[in-house]
């Protein structure tokens, strides 16, 4: 019994001595050089509640959208480069 009770207070002491990291979601399967996609992501991250935090163009030229929604964070990466 005494085992047991060691145990569970150990096992509560890590859960709480774990700092909550946020989920990072990375998608790299869209086209956001598609005006079209673009919109379509914008309107359903907002009606799921994301908020845009960034976009840029990353060392790759490639499109980069960053969405946070609390502690969570989704990122868009487009999977063809930039282009004028």
């Amino acid at each position: 019994m005494m085992r047991k009770l060691q145990f569970f207070t150990a096992a509560i002491v890590l859960m709480l001595g774990i700092n909550a990291h946020a989920d990072t979601i990375k998608n790299s399967d869209l086209n956001l050089n598609n005006p079209d996609v673009r919109k379509c992501l914008l309107e359903a991250t907002k009606t799921s509640g994301w908020d845009l935090a960034s976009v840029y163009l990353n060392a790759d030229n490639k499109l980069v959208m960053i969405f946070d929604k609390g502690d969570d964070t989704k990122i868009y990466t487009s999977n063809e480069t930039f282009t004028d």
